[in-house]
């Protein structure tokens, strides 16, 4: 039965899939894999073999945090064949390196019922997981129809998106209680997650603490910090408006021409920029030009490391994907992106797995229980806007601030490697709750023949 919200909702998707379309082709211009498959988008496409585990990762950090959760899956089931599905062009590059032979990929489709229900027809997957906050109630609709069990894994919910998500309780009500199992990062979220009317909850920690640095890029990232004669201060994964902000705050609290002055004070650093998203990468790099100061992009620095030229700009722009790890070996000190605007911050986690000091601005409402345990533990500082960051950054950048930095560094390794353990929990109850439906003990050998909690349709 379709409720009146269902449909109302629906109608408002397909009203909206041309412009939805039209989106994707316009940012297809910087990132061209956005125009690849796209008729995978209505869930279109050739006949697959059904039976694989279903994965959703939408976009790059949701895609790195189920590689754990995979990797424990294929321990438990060794002949587990699986389809993983993205939303953003991010998320489905960094995908394609989790796949094996046998495995698929393909585009999340449009939550229109059209759209889903050819899906999962094409597909019939065993199982499907959705990751964090994929809440889209079209296709888990049909999912149920279909009798697809579904799990929320890695679910978040914050106050912000419950608000959100009780103003349209007649549409997401629904599909969070068609779900199967959720399997939450806290138990703040677990409760929030019942209240929204999750039938079958369990905290089982966050996939995000099972991730370790690739050594590789760390230990490159300490060489090119070894090779500078001065610190480094980090903006990491930083959203539109940060990076105006941080530059104005730079320049006030390092002037140019400063040196190092009296022992122990603070020299001019060098500013390492990375932005969230690949797109605005040309437009933070015209930011940092348009105030007269010298710029290097990662993506153009030599294979053996930074030349002269490189060490002595003043912005370092982290124009490349997938070398977070190195970014943070090269930093002294970051600053979390997202914080310093209202959108809630980023994953803080992975720079204190790489022993990075961190300083959070006053927007953390999407990792909220992580950054609090994060500076219950030590591990990162909380200011008040990007202007007290910089002052607290000079403090700690200063030479006599090495040991507050080192404190930090280990503080974030002990609390990274304390909560880990989530990926080895949720893959033993997405099997279950498999076995369970099947009233089988494994999951198949080999392949035979939405609206987001907190955010907007669209990729």
């Amino acid at each position: 039965m379709v409720l009146p919200w269902q449909a109302l909702y629906a109608t408002a998707l397909r009203l909206a899939t041309p412009a939805y379309l039209a989106r994707l082709l316009w940012r297809s211009r910087q990132e061209p894999l956005y125009r690849h498959a796209l008729w995978e988008r209505l869930g279109f496409g050739p006949a697959q073999p059904h039976g694989r585990v279903w994965i959703h990762a939408v976009s790059l950090g949701e895609t790195r945090a189920a590689e754990g959760l995979i990797d424990r899956l294929r321990a438990l089931q060794p002949g587990l064949k699986l389809l993983l599905t993205h939303g953003t062009a991010t998320g489905r590059e960094a995908g394609q390196a989790l796949l094996r032979a046998g495995d698929a990929q393909a585009w999340l489709p449009y939550d229109t019922p059209g759209a889903v229900d050819r899906f999962l027809r094409r597909h019939r997957p065993a199982l499907g997981i959705l990751l964090e906050t994929e809440v889209w109630p079209t296709l888990l609709a049909a999912a149920q129809v279909q009798k697809i069990p579904m799990l929320l894994a890695n679910a978040r919910l914050s106050e912000r998106s419950l608000a959100k998500g009780r103003r349209l309780a007649g549409l997401m009500r629904p599909a969070v209680a068609s779900l199967a199992e959720v399997l939450a990062q806290t138990e703040d979220d677990a409760a929030r997650l019942r209240s929204m009317g999750a039938r079958s909850v369990q905290v089982v920690g966050n996939l995000k603490f099972d991730l370790q640095p690739d050594a590789a890029l760390l230990a490159e990232g300490r060489a090119w910090r070894r090779g500078l004669a001065r610190p480094v201060l980090m903006a990491a994964v930083t959203r539109e408006g940060e990076e105006s902000m941080l530059l104005d705050a730079f320049e006030a609290e390092f002037p140019r021409g400063m040196t190092a002055g009296a022992a122990g004070a603070a020299r001019r650093p060098l500013l390492l920029i990375v932005p969230r998203h690949p797109q605005r990468f040309d437009e933070v790099a015209a930011m940092v030009r348009a105030r007269g100061l010298t710029l290097q992009r990662r993506s153009a620095v030599a294979p053996d490391g930074p030349g002269p030229d490189a060490r002595q700009a003043d912005v370092w722009l982290g124009d490349t994907l997938r070398e977070m790890a190195l970014y943070y070996g090269l930093a002294d000190v970051a600053l979390l992106g997202g914080s310093f605007a209202p959108l809630g911050g980023q994953n803080l986690i992975e720079a204190a797995a790489c022993g990075c000091p961190l300083l959070m601005g006053p927007h953390t409402f999407n990792f909220k229980d992580a950054a609090q345990l994060a500076l219950q533990a030590g591990a990162a500082g909380r200011v008040a806007d990007m202007p007290s960051a910089l002052r607290e950054a000079r403090a700690l950048l200063a030479d006599d601030g090495a040991g507050e930095r080192e404190r930090m560094a280990r503080a974030g390794l002990r609390f990274a490697q304390a909560h880990g353990g989530a990926a080895r929990r949720m893959a033993e109850r997405c099997v279950a709750v498999l076995a369970s439906q099947r009233g089988a003990a494994a999951l198949p050998d080999a392949a035979a023949p939405a609206l987001r909690l907190g955010a907007g349709p669209g990729p």
